[in-house]
């Protein structure tokens, strides 16, 4: 094993502890919320606390796929799979995406039957205790939203970002149970299935986010424009390149491959050229360690 590859593998072991770290945080605190959401729904008499926990429950599961998919991930390369297995967690976050879709859709056709129907009149005046789970929700979910989003965006990955839309999504929730438990024990019992629709649509938008990212790194969309001149100018401050004749990138789950065509002196030696293009792409792979590979070739200038 050579030493990038020795590096690579250190760096993908610290991801992969690093994204099961925070989601086994994640699911700590669901499991305590859900519990608290049960028992706030049952004794507060409150459905819409009842089915904040059913959401809260969801992110549990949300969390075990973040864990399989990244373990899944960072598989090394095979030899039915050379190119290794990033894009599982690309299908990671897609499962989170539908999990987010389902929920939406299934607490606005709720939320849409309750008004329709008129059964909001009869439901029972919610106790204090809801009032007091929704709010905790919405402090315990928000904090977890940025804990999580910051520890996505620092390691570069998408599965976690997902799980960060989660717990916003179960947050949004959340201040649509404190807005209608409030309502209903001031006599606007509508308020609870009102909000429970504009809530939908925050985790309706959240899923579809996710799921466009994830199908675009699937789908060898390009590193970005800030990757590539990052790049150019990296390459080309080194000594001995004249030119870029090519340069592409493209995202592999949470990596991206780097196509590279530099132009040096015609007159050089076969080994002054292949030791300049070997430094470039060292320089490269240890410098973003986002670049999964980098692929360098010479022409004469």
């Amino acid at each position: 094993m050579d030493r990038s590859t020795i590096r690579k593998s250190q760096k993908d072991d610290g991801y992969k502890q690093s994204v099961e770290r925070v989601s086994v945080v994640g699911i700590a605190g669901n499991l305590c919320l859900a519990a608290f959401k049960f028992a706030a729904g049952i004794i507060g008499r409150s459905s819409a606390m009842l089915s904040d926990a059913v959401h809260s429950a969801s992110d549990i599961a949300g969390g075990l796929i973040v864990i399989i998919g990244v373990a899944l991930s960072e598989k090394q390369a095979d030899r039915e799979h050379p190119y290794g297995h990033e894009r599982l967690e690309c299908i990671a976050s897609i499962l989170l995406a539908a999990i987010l879709l389902i929920a939406g859709l299934s607490m606005g056709y709720r939320a849409g039957q309750t008004i329709l129907t008129g059964a909001y009149e009869t439901m029972e005046t919610p106790g204090l205790i809801a009032l007091i789970a929704a709010a905790a929700s919405i402090a315990v979910k928000e904090s977890m939203f940025w804990y999580t989003m910051a520890r996505a965006n620092k390691l570069g990955s998408g599965a976690l970002r997902a799980e960060a839309w989660h717990h916003r999504s179960d947050a949004l929730s959340s201040v649509g149970s404190l807005a209608g438990i409030a309502g209903a024990r001031l006599g606007l019992r509508v308020l609870d299935p009102a909000a429970g629709l504009v809530i939908c649509l925050f985790i309706l938008k959240s899923a579809y986010d996710i799921f466009r990212e994830a199908v675009e790194k699937m789908t060898d969309h390009s590193g970005g424009e800030e990757l590539e001149r990052e790049l150019r100018e990296r390459v080309i401050a080194h000594e001995g390149v004249r030119c870029i004749d090519l340069l592409r990138t493209r995202e592999f789950g949470r990596k991206v491959y780097v196509d590279l065509e530099i132009g040096m002196d015609g007159s050089l030696s076969l080994a002054e050229s292949h030791r300049v293009a070997e430094e470039i792409h060292d320089e490269l792979e240890d410098g973003f360690p986002q670049i999964k590979h980098v692929m360098v070739h010479v022409n004469p200038v």
